[in-house]
């Protein structure tokens, strides 16, 4: 590596910081054997769920090559999006003087959509590869076949945590979005990081649905921030009462982390709660939201991805589980819902705050109701009600 390569470096990462980047490592572009061998595992174990992109592009990840052929070094960034409040929900107190039932938005979607933040970053730091003679600079903001947390630790980013996590050694904890550039230049790359979390588990035992199924292993299938995002259809009966008032992601296994203890004041405007929606949105508004509703309060952030009847159906199993009675006028009109989704989990939440009417919007909607997985779910919400449904036994 001669010294070009190395002041070449340098002027990258300055560039990146420039840019408004709080960390910047580089990386080869050698294959990333270990984590290859991980992630087909990982897929063969069905671990990833929905997620069909992730098998798709298991065999060319592991490689950059693969996706950038002249790829010869990695710029990898990231930006932090956390700040120095301790606690689950991003403040020292969300629910002082709170009297409505409010549901739980994971922080990095509190503001704008990080990809929104990250790509002109991105783009301008590419721009920099360019005008310095560079054929090939591709940007990725966790939008392609790369495995991000491989290149943060070979940059010098970061180290993998139990829970999958990349954490850094600085005062950003895991509270980091990661991006890179694969470009054909010839970077002095950075010392690969070192770290390990002992012999804490803190994050496998706080998991409240058991998604952390071994030390750096996560089953996707069990876990809150796949079950509100990713997944499409209905969430599974046995893991509803777990995902408590999370209606889009979760943070628990970021936020127990002793690294995540002590972490520095917010950093970027760009990614602050949004007025009205913030990390601790109200859930009865939110359940019958129109679409045009929907489109205008989240336009530019990563709640969207949820899609309406997704962000819905997430409400109704917070309302369930907050179990206030205020919340089932707003279940008994999703109990009309055209969408079978929002039907059916408005009726497990009515049988779970039970009551007189709570049973009766429940009684009315059986006996209209043509879709077989609603009706048996509107049975067992009577059952769970107090009532036994017409033509059953107790």
């Amino acid at each position: 590596m001669n010294a070009s390569a190395a002041s070449l470096a340098a002027a990258v990462k300055s560039e990146a910081r420039a840019a408004g980047f709080d960390l910047c490592g580089i990386a080869s572009a050698a294959p990333f054997a270990l984590e290859g061998r991980a992630l087909g595992a990982w897929v063969a174990r069905g671990y990833h769920g929905e997620m069909a992109y992730m098998a798709r592009n298991a065999s060319r990840s592991p490689s950059p090559a693969a996706v950038v052929p002249e790829a010869r070094s990695l710029v990898v960034v990231g930006l932090y999006y956390g700040d120095a409040a301790p606690g689950r929900s991003g403040s020292s107190d969300p629910d002082a003087g709170v009297t409505e039932p409010r549901g739980r938005i994971s922080r990095y979607a509190h503001g704008d959509d990080y990809h929104l933040v990250m790509e002109p970053r991105l783009r301008r730091l590419a721009d920099f590869l360019t005008a310095r003679g560079a054929r090939a600079a591709r940007y990725y903001v966790d939008t392609g076949p790369v495995i991000d947390r491989a290149a943060a630790r070979r940059a010098g980013i970061g180290w993998f945590g139990k829970n999958t996590m990349i954490i850094t050694k600085r005062a950003y904890g895991s509270w980091v979005f990661l991006g890179e550039i694969l470009t054909d230049l010839d970077l002095r790359p950075d010392a690969e990081a070192d770290g390990d979390c002992g012999r804490c588990r803190i994050c496998l035992d706080e998991c409240p649905t058991g998604a952390i199924v071994a030390p750096y292993t996560v089953d996707a299938r069990r876990c809150i921030s796949y079950l509100t995002i990713e997944h499409r259809g209905a969430i599974p009966r046995d893991l509803r009462p777990q995902i408590g008032d999370h209606i889009f992601g979760c943070d628990i296994c970021q936020a127990v982390c002793p690294h995540n203890v002590r972490t520095a004041a917010a950093r970027h405007p760009e990614l602050a709660p949004r007025p009205g929606t913030g990390s601790r949105p109200e859930l009865i508004p939110l359940l019958n939201i129109s679409e045009a509703e929907f489109r205008r309060r989240f336009r530019g952030s990563p709640v969207k991805r949820a899609k309406r009847n997704g962000l819905r159906r997430n409400v109704a199993v917070a309302l369930g589980n907050v179990g206030d009675a205020a919340a089932v006028p707003a279940l008994g009109v999703a109990l009309e819902d055209e969408d079978a989704l929002v039907r059916l989990h408005a009726a497990w939440a009515l049988g779970r705050i039970g009551g007189t009417a709570a049973r009766a919007y429940l009684s009315a909607r059986r006996r209209s109701e043509t879709d077989p997985a609603v009706r048996d779910e509107l049975d067992q919400a009577l059952r769970d009600a107090g009532e036994v449904p017409r033509g059953q036994t107790a």
